[in-house]
């Protein structure tokens, strides 16, 4: 997609997408056969359920077939959310991952790989993040503090043990 296009698409769905307390994190147009694809992926504090995404689709398609945002030609719509391994791009993204388990590509401050860490996000500020890195062959977890200078890129892994932090407390 082309950036003036992109843009364009952006200012015309951002006031749709905040009117409903959603976030729009990303517009993708794509190919797919002889149809294009147009994905919109949103967020918010607490999530997005199906029925938010149906009825946001609805508002979208309205305001696509009211404008020539999409010039000519069939598009597919598919209003979405990021997903359970979202990539952690923004500070808003961290915040909503506190707690959760995320893979991070690491960078010196050189710009040198640096290699992976899979830790907990447990607090951030400004500066970075305050991670509980999982502790290996029983050893108790430790806590480590990187700055976001060091990340390269960063996604929420998904946990199919994680004990539930009431069930912790039981």
């Amino acid at each position: 997609m082309s950036t003036t296009q992109s843009e364009r698409l952006r200012g015309l769905l951002e006031p749709l997408v905040s009117a409903v307390d959603l976030d729009l994190e990303e517009i993708e147009l794509s190919r797919a056969g002889r149809r294009r694809v147009l994905r919109v992926v949103v967020d918010s504090e607490e999530g997005v359920d199906l029925d938010a995404c149906a009825e946001l689709s609805r508002v979208i398609s309205d305001k696509l077939d009211e404008t020539d945002a999409m010039g000519e030609g069939e598009y597919q719509l598919e209003v979405t959310s990021p997903g359970a391994e979202r990539p952690l791009k923004e500070p808003r993204h961290y915040v909503r991952a506190k707690g959760r388990l995320a893979r991070f590509q690491l960078t010196t401050p050189e710009g040198e790989p640096a290699g992976e860490l899979v830790a907990r996000i447990l607090d951030l500020d400004d500066d970075g993040l305050d991670l509980e890195v999982p502790g290996v062959k029983g050893r108790k977890p430790t806590v480590r503090r990187i700055a976001f200078g060091e990340i390269v890129k960063a996604r929420v892994e998904i946990e199919f043990s994680r004990k539930d932090k009431k069930e912790e407390e039981a």
